[in-house]
């Protein structure tokens, strides 16, 4: 008798258990959107458009070059003591690594530079973390690392010498230059 309700009792606890595993899908259910990759979809707010179907010679103008396209900004600028790329410059970083990426033969040489505040050796280190931090984006977004660069100047290249806020934060930053630049 008690082998028999063992039994019962097992069976009931696997029907419940199977029962509890399926699911019946519910009207409200809408089904796994699929990523398009087509290129056709629209750009997302915030990403630079970079338009590498036009030829150089169309306007005269290479896209590096053109003042009007957003490969011609070369500067990521840096909070005081930092090295994360700010989000306003993001765009910037994304048109140079889709230039990267659909021209394999291209690289570039991102430059960290530094105030003249901290010692020497602070300096190159932080000027460093700031030109690593621009590659490894870069390369999160497709790039490959043969492509990249990336060294430190620290405080040896100001583009400003006054002794001033403002001043200072023109010379914390990461600069793109690309084949024949440097």
């Amino acid at each position: 008798m008690r082998a028999i309700l063992i039994a019962a009792l097992a069976a009931a606890t696997s029907a419940l258990f199977l029962a509890a595993c399926t699911t019946t899908p519910t009207e409200d259910q809408k089904p796994a959107g699929v990523e398009d990759r087509s290129g056709t979809q629209a750009q997302k707010p915030g990403v630079a458009t970079v338009d590498l179907t036009r030829k150089p010679g169309a306007t005269g103008l290479n896209p590096l070059k053109d003042p009007n396209n957003v490969l011609s900004k070369r500067s990521i600028y840096f909070d005081f003591d930092r090295f994360d790329v700010k989000d306003e410059y993001r765009p910037l970083v994304e048109a140079h690594a889709k230039y990267l990426r659909e021209n394999p033969g291209a690289k570039v040489l991102i430059q960290g530079n530094a105030d003249e505040r901290g010692s020497r050796e602070y300096n190159v280190g932080l000027g460093q973390r700031r030109s690593d931090s621009v590659k490894k984006m870069m390369t999160l977004l497709g790039v490959k690392e043969t492509q990249i660069e990336s060294v430190s100047l620290g405080e040896e290249k100001p583009v400003c010498a006054e002794h001033a806020e403002d001043c200072w934060a023109k010379n914390r930053r990461g600069d793109v230059l690309h084949s024949g630049e440097y």
